[in-house]
């Protein structure tokens, strides 16, 4: 029997039927269990569009703060049967501890027992301000270890303006590449921190002219990271 469910859970989350158009999981290669998402320009963008399309249960939640995600079921404090019951009423669920200004902290449950509830969950894993582009202090990003995907987001928004102005963290941002916070925060610069700290090498670059996904993609390259445009 334990078998049989192993199977199905694979089919489910590896199975691509002939003729499918490929989504954008697909083109990321989030497997079933832990993905982290990281980084600035879109993470809760590209959250909610996974779980949209994944092909199972999703769980979405955080290891930092995330805001509750509209229209999506929220339970702050559950059993594991309570998260069991309403993954059977909902294929995608938002979970979270409460904290202040309304928004959600990491989940009262493992993320070793999460993975078995759920076939996905998709985890943000640091925070940016809303700037477009990011670097990562030495306490970040929040990884859990049962995450076996790991995407970073870039904001091609971010291109071309100050560093001091476009960057979470522009000071960790300059160390990891030698420049100066009054320069502008160039394709190439942003895919030498990526690979500097080397988090991933899966990065989703959010709404880039075609100039800049160029430049961005060819610099990326040369650090041998793979870059979906989105």
């Amino acid at each position: 029997v334990l078998d049989f469910f192993r199977e199905l859970r694979y089919d489910r989350c590896n199975r691509m039927p002939a003729g499918k158009i490929i989504q954008l999981y697909e083109r990321l290669g989030v497997p079933c269990g832990v993905t982290a998402v990281i980084g600035s320009g879109g993470k809760t963008t590209l959250l909610r569009t996974l779980s949209r399309e994944l092909p199972g249960t999703v769980i979405l939640t955080t290891t930092t703060h995330i805001l509750p995600f509209e229209g999506v079921p929220l339970l702050t404090a559950p059993t594991e049967d309570e998260v069991r019951a309403a993954l059977a009423r909902s294929r995608v669920l938002c979970l979270g501890t409460p904290a202040p200004e309304g928004k959600l902290t990491a989940p009262s449950l493992p993320f070793s027992l999460l993975e078995q509830l759920a076939d996905y969950v998709l985890v943000e894993a640091d925070g940016s301000r809303r700037l477009p582009l990011k670097a990562h202090a030495p306490h970040e990003p929040v990884i859990p270890k049962e995450a076996g995907c790991v995407l970073c987001v870039v904001g091609a928004r971010g291109f071309d303006r100050p560093i001091r102005e476009a960057v979470h963290r522009p000071e960790q941002f300059c160390t990891l590449t030698g420049a100066r916070p009054d320069e502008p925060a160039s394709p190439a610069l942003a895919a030498r921190a990526l690979a500097a700290e080397g988090f991933t090498q899966t990065i989703v670059l959010t709404g880039a002219a075609e100039k800049q996904r160029a430049a961005f993609s060819a610099a990326a390259q040369q650090y041998g990271l793979r870059v979906i445009s989105i």
